[in-house]
């Protein structure tokens, strides 16, 4: 496909491979080429199952808003990075995450908008947001709580707490769990238990269970990206990013 994305089929089962060495953070443009890569597929092809996954140690670390990070148009690059990855979510078969390393802040909103997880006691998911001082994105606000439920969902935010792999499948995060080694193999034999059966009646299944969950993330990316704007501006946003970068406990003053 491109330098950034690569697309692998075997039998019924597709691996869209991403990368954007060394952390995979993601842009427009990267989710862009993801959403294109599966509307080809299911549009020109008998792909009855997806893969998700990336090149190197760590799935995704979600956008860079590190040393400059973003810039002075955020807000814009956000909105339009949230217009793709509502694209995202109209993927009409199973789309399955393998996530190996870190899933961190928007690197878990991407692997939540995924069916499934597999993931190795290794992998470390991190819902990071309050520890950086601004609110959550992606479309965690509703795809956290449908995956583990609501008190779980805002125990991990309001905590910004680490999971380990193993401690993301107790909750029901990660679906199931590999050994690190084969986390993607793990998932494609996932993909394709899904792929051996009657593919009309899975997607229609999926239409059933979670086709109203694009319009439900469509309608809390407003308010997140609202949120966040504001909270951008502040100056415990600042210490939490700075403190990140610096791996230093930040300390914050309610500014």
């Amino acid at each position: 496909m491109t330098d950034a994305v690569r697309v692998d089929i075997d039998g019924h089962v597709a691996t869209i491979e991403f990368s954007r060495p060394p952390a995979n953070f993601f842009d427009q443009d990267l989710l862009k080429q993801i959403a294109d890569a599966a509307t080809e597929l299911v549009e020109t092809s008998d792909i009855r199952a997806i893969v998700l996954a990336s090149a190197g140690k760590h799935f995704c670390a979600g956008a860079n808003f590190g040393e400059g990070g973003l810039g002075p148009d955020r807000a814009d690059i956000v909105r339009d990075i949230y217009t793709e990855a509502l694209r995202l979510f109209e993927i009409p078969v199973p789309v399955i995450a393998a996530v190996q390393g870190s899933a961190v802040g928007g690197g878990l909103g991407l692997a939540c908008a995924a069916d499934f997880r597999v993931a190795g006691p290794s992998t470390r998911l991190h819902a990071n947001f309050a520890a950086l001082g601004f609110h959550q994105g992606f479309g965690l606000s509703v795809t956290l709580p449908r995956v583990v439920g609501a008190q779980t969902a805002a125990d991990l935010l309001y905590t910004a707490r680490r999971l380990t792999g193993t401690q993301a499948h107790e909750l029901g995060l990660v679906d199931r769990l590999a050994e690190d080694a084969n986390i993607r193999e793990q998932a494609l034999a996932y993909a394709h238990e899904i792929a051996a059966n009657a593919p009309l009646a899975v997607r229609s299944m999926k239409e059933t269970l979670r086709g109203g969950l694009r319009d439900e993330v469509a309608a809390v990316l407003g308010r997140e990206l609202a949120e966040q704007v504001v909270l951008w501006g502040t100056e415990d946003c600042v210490a939490g990013i700075e403190a990140n970068l610096a791996r230093q406990q930040p300390q914050f003053h309610a500014k």
